[in-house]
């Protein structure tokens, strides 16, 4: 088997076009090179209130998207977090070898905090310790990555380098994946930030679960400009810029070939059809989960095999963790 490859998603809401093209597309794809282990990371949603009911169905949900976007459970491990007790337990372990002034730094910390003022509590402040622990317990090797997030992998690297240093080899060090294609969506309306769940405008983000007239009209009302050419211009033109790196992803072509298709400078066109190309692309996804939804027997199997199946191999790593810092066995047990 190849390199292990973890990665996760917290069940808080549908995922954007920006999830299906930087992370979901390549996790597929990561099947057929990497031992692959996919989480709904249902603990790190809580450190914001949710409605119980909510929550226990956008885990299952999460779980189906995953599987109708090509997640093969034959090839991959898929399980809830919460159903593995040892991502918990190691984050105690490591919280004890984790600075304040690291946590302190964490600039999602800084941004969470202020957006949910009324509930900063010490889950969501300690939350990188729980991703860490996520992480390490599977002796990953590899983390698909965005740039909100190296920075809580550089944690997990320095926390797991400061074990290994005083206990020997425990913990692999994991390194980044960055996704060169498909990782900046960037929102509809305000084309400088990242496409995400949480705009407040619906028209700001694309659903994967999106009804495909949703999606074009969607595009339709895309911010442009008023420049009256297409061009890839970052700076000067993000809103058609944006609208062109997502046509490129969805069908396959060139920058080259984007700006030959569109040479005719017409943005009504060019929202039009890169609508109606991820309309495509997304139809098929949501066609089977639907399916899988009323499958709910066969969710519920994979979701335990998934979980056996983390639990043994989480388990050896948390019981090596468990012996090297002195925690005595069980007596009378196998560790």
């Amino acid at each position: 088997m190849g390199p292990v490859v973890f990665s996760g998603a917290q069940p808080t809401g549908q995922l954007t076009l920006g999830n299906f093209l930087g992370a979901l597309r390549n996790w597929v794809a990561m099947q057929a090179s990497h031992d692959c282990i996919f989480c709904i990371v249902d603990l790190h949603a809580l450190t914001v209130r949710q409605d119980p009911k909510e929550l226990r169905e956008r885990s299952l949900e999460l779980a189906a998207l995953y599987l109708a976007c090509g997640i093969d459970p034959a090839k991959s491990t898929v399980f809830i977090q919460s159903h593995v007790p040892a991502h918990a337990e190691l984050a105690w372990l490591l919280s004890t070898f984790t600075q304040m002034g690291e946590l302190e730094r964490m600039t999602q910390f800084k941004d969470k905090a202020q957006r949910h003022r009324q509930n900063v509590n010490a889950g969501l402040f300690t939350y990188p310790v729980l991703m860490a622990a996520d992480i390490l317990l599977y002796q990953t090797e590899k983390v698909p990555v965005g740039e909100d997030q190296k920075q809580h992998l550089e944690l997990t690297r320095d926390i797991a380098v400061r074990f290994n240093g005083l206990y020997g080899q425990i913990f692999k060090i994991p390194e980044p994946m960055i996704a060169a294609d498909g990782a900046r969506v960037k929102d509809l309306q305000e084309p400088s930030k990242k496409m995400s769940k949480s705009a407040e405008s619906e028209l700001a983000r694309v659903m994967i679960l999106d009804d495909p007239k949703e999606v074009v009209k969607k595009f339709k009302k895309a911010v442009t400009d008023g420049l009256n050419q297409i061009c890839f211009d970052e700076e000067n033109q993000p809103g058609v810029t944006n609208l062109l790196d997502i046509w490129c992803v969805v069908t396959g072509h060139s920058k080259e070939e984007a700006l030959a298709h569109f040479s005719h400078n017409q943005y009504g066109r060019l929202k039009m059809e890169t609508g109606e190309v991820v309309a495509a692309a997304l139809s098929p996804v949501r066609e089977e989960f639907a399916r899988l939804r009323r499958e709910e027997g066969y969710l519920d199997s994979i979701l335990r095999q998934g979980a056996l199946q983390a639990r043994q191999r989480a388990g050896r790593t948390l019981a090596d963790a468990y012996r090297v810092v002195g925690l005595p066995p069980l007596p009378g047990g196998d560790s």
